[in-house]
């Protein structure tokens, strides 16, 4: 009977594999985890870590958090913040804040029947130069029609600008997380149609382009 021998793999190859595997691990150990913090006025909670090869390739990064996860407060999962890693101290990583969204889930949550929902999309320039865009939804009693819905949209514009014109960043930022803006303008809004609610659902800060050194 014929009995097939098996193939010997050549030593070479064999090494060379051990190789990589090595260099794969070497690497892996090679990187450092930074330990990233939100922005002074959350308190500089801690968020999560990341891994990079150096400090420098940290910077820039996006990470994410719901403000619940932020303030342990699980009335508030509902609200996603975004946070860019500006500086870097040793491994702690600091961040600033590059905007928020309220999830799909809690927005449906607010739609009644018969009634409606006036969405509103304000670009805003803060007290410290700041670009920022702010997306607010409006929830009335009654259905509104369209020069109601017009006269809602014009009030929350013209409020929302002059609070964000007297705001730097850090203070907008606030006011958003604290309800302060929402309460605000649900304040104005009502004077003029029955309204239910007035939330800042999105918001998203303008990346200052870079600086091209012409020296």
């Amino acid at each position: 009977m014929f009995v097939p021998q098996q193939q010997e793999k050549p030593l070479g190859d064999s090494m060379a594999k051990k190789k990589q595997v090595g260099r794969r691990v070497e690497g892996w150990k090679a990187k450092s985890w930074f330990k990233v913090h939100v922005p002074d006025n959350l308190g500089k909670a801690y968020i999560g870590d990341t891994i990079a090869n150096d400090a420098e390739s940290v910077v820039g990064r996006i990470m994410q958090a719901t403000l619940g996860e932020i303030t342990n407060d699980y009335a508030k999962q509902h609200i996603k913040m975004s946070f860019k890693i500006a500086t870097v101290t040793g491994d702690a990583a600091y961040t600033e804040f590059v905007g928020h969204e309220v999830t799909r889930d809690y927005l449906r949550s607010l739609v009644k029947r018969r009634s409606s929902r006036v969405d509103c999309h304000v670009p805003l320039v803060t007290k410290d130069g700041k670009k920022v865009h702010l997306t607010i939804s409006c929830y009335t009693f009654a259905r509104a029609n369209i020069a109601q819905e017009h006269a809602i949209r014009k009030v929350i514009t013209a409020n929302v600008t002059a609070q964000a014109a007297a705001w730097d960043l850090p203070t907008l930022l606030t006011g958003i997380v604290s309800g302060e803006i929402s309460r605000d303008l649900f304040r104005a809004v009502k004077t003029i149609y029955p309204t239910r609610r007035v939330e800042v659902i999105k918001s998203k800060v303008e990346p200052v382009a870079a600086r091209i050194s012409t020296a």
